[in-house]
């Protein structure tokens, strides 16, 4: 589990196609990467990978075809910036939400404007997740926990202040490029709930 709070801005370093998946390296950056060990979960752009080798400045991790077709990883360019998250431990602060590292689909940003000194930005989603999102609720955006402000039926709209800009790759994103999606969990156990108490 992680909580959407980015400890670091990295890179990816590489990638090695391996018979349709995928070994990445990734570069850590900022990331405090003290105490890391083999099979440790690391949230990349939101998506939970496992760490299968690393040393003092960058991990390697292999992504599924599965992984590939439903989030960005599959497209990011050699040297994108990429946000990074390690695992939550019991002790940790819940400074953000609840976020499994599991994509729930792609998003799109529509839009970026200025509004004081924060931003707001505008986001396509899918019809499908759109009724899980909720205004003032929680989304995960290519791992990072955001308040929505405001939704409709093409997409949602988030502020952002200046310390997110500055210290996730939202300082590198533009308008058009494709995100990662998380909607929040509590929406998803609700349905899921409500579908069992139905079917009884």
């Amino acid at each position: 589990m992680f909580t959407g709070i980015i400890e670091g801005v990295g890179r990816l370093a590489s990638r090695e196609p391996r018979g349709g998946d995928v070994r990445f390296k990734f570069e850590t950056g900022d990331l405090p990467f003290d105490n890391v060990q083999m099979g440790e979960s690391i949230a990349v752009n939101g998506v939970c990978l496992t760490v299968i080798a690393f040393d003092d400045h960058s991990f390697d991790a292999d992504a599924s075809t599965e992984t590939l077709s439903l989030t960005t990883l599959g497209e990011l360019a050699e040297g994108a910036a990429l946000n990074l998250e390690r695992a939550m431990r019991p002790t940790d602060r819940l400074g953000g939400h609840l976020v499994s590292g599991h994509v729930d689909g792609l998003g799109r940003v529509l839009s970026v404007h200025e509004d004081a000194r924060a931003q707001r930005w505008r986001f396509a989603a899918p019809a499908a997740l759109l009724k899980y999102i909720a205004r003032k609720g929680s989304i995960c955006v290519d791992g990072v926990s955001l308040t929505v402000n405001e939704v409709d039926g093409e997409g949602f709209e988030v502020a952002l202040i200046p310390h997110t800009v500055a210290h996730t790759r939202f300082a590198h994103t533009q308008v058009g490029d494709a995100v990662n999606l998380e909607i929040d969990l509590v929406a998803r156990y609700v349905e899921r709930l409500l579908g069992a108490r139905g079917a009884a």
